[in-house]
């Protein structure tokens, strides 16, 4: 992608793990970035990377041509666009909104319908590759959307991804294969956490398991990425397990309403579940494998 320079100016809503390193990104490519979070200290970080700290979300998006919503899911994307503080009617009238939460097709698609009878474009627009791709301007981005809402978000775009893939102009669609992506993403992250556990009964050095299978068929990107987490004993959250249950609760309601089967999913949302009943929620991802260790009474690394 080509990351050029630029004077334009973008406003980010959201700016957490994701969303803050979305706005460096864009500040790195020379856009002027104002941004909201109700998080000061995300707030804190956000304006120590040069970025404009606005006092609310509509106030951040006055006289800006695009903004990029990177809230957790449908209802507070629609609290960003339509709430009492929301931003759509501060935008100007010819602005497109870049919407990277994870929701339901049919979410993003009644957003869609409500945001362009406003005479304002929806890039339909969910991201994956994590925080650190997020700040290299690395990301991969799924979008649907018109072409004017292509053509209005595509710089913005360019410097926040290294892969765009364009689905199509209905909303929804990348909505869509966002799911598809979660759905073999926390059953790979579930399989991982599980396999390292089984390692830990069998008594194996972790380590050595880990540089074998990184090097075998059994590896995925997954095991490759997460496994480390549990390794450095460390959960601080990238990517927190309260993620999984609402993707693969999305997952499951969809496969519920279309009436397809989702067996693979539906056991890694339990899990998922089990260990933010656990207390771990809010932890990283990889905490599925602390709670087979709870389980199966063994220790693994960094564990008290």
């Amino acid at each position: 992608m080509n990351k050029t320079a630029t004077a334009s100016q973008v406003a980010v809503i959201g700016l957490g793990s994701m969303g803050g390193g979305m706005a460096r990104a864009l500040l790195a490519a020379g856009f002027r970035v104002k941004g909201f979070d109700v998080n000061p200290t995300n707030l804190e970080a956000f304006a120590a990377a040069g970025g404009t700290v606005a006092a609310s979300a509509a106030l951040a998006v006055q006289d800006t041509p695009i903004l990029v919503s990177v809230v957790v899911n449908a209802h507070q994307t629609e609290n960003v666009l339509f709430g009492a503080e929301g931003c759509l009617a501060a935008m100007p009238e010819e602005s497109v909104v870049i919407s990277s939460a994870t929701m339901a097709p049919e979410a993003a698609r009644d957003l869609a319908r409500r945001v362009e009878a406003t005479g304002r474009h929806y890039l339909d627009a969910p991201i994956s590759g994590g925080a650190t791709r997020a700040a290299e301007g690395a990301l991969t981005i799924l979008a649907a959307g018109s072409k004017r809402a292509f053509t209005m978000a595509g710089p913005a775009i360019d410097a926040m991804a290294a892969k765009v893939y364009e689905l199509g102009d209905a909303a929804g669609t990348g909505a869509a294969f966002k799911m598809i992506n979660q759905l073999l993403a926390g059953v790979h992250i579930a399989a991982a956490c599980e396999a390292i556990s089984f390692a830990a009964r069998q008594g194996l050095d972790l380590a050595r398991v880990f540089e074998v299978i990184t090097g075998s068929a059994g590896n995925s990107w997954m095991f490759e990425n997460r496994i480390p987490h549990v390794l450095e004993g460390d959960y601080a959250p990238r990517s927190a397990i309260e993620i999984f249950t609402k993707d693969l609760g999305i997952i499951a309601d969809m496969g519920r309403s279309t009436q397809f089967p989702t067996p693979m999913a539906g056991a890694a949302l339990q899990l998922f579940l089990m260990t933010a009943a656990a207390g771990m929620g809010k932890d990283d991802d990889a905490s599925v494998a602390r709670l087979f260790a709870r389980i199966a009474g063994i220790d693994l690394p960094g564990q008290v």
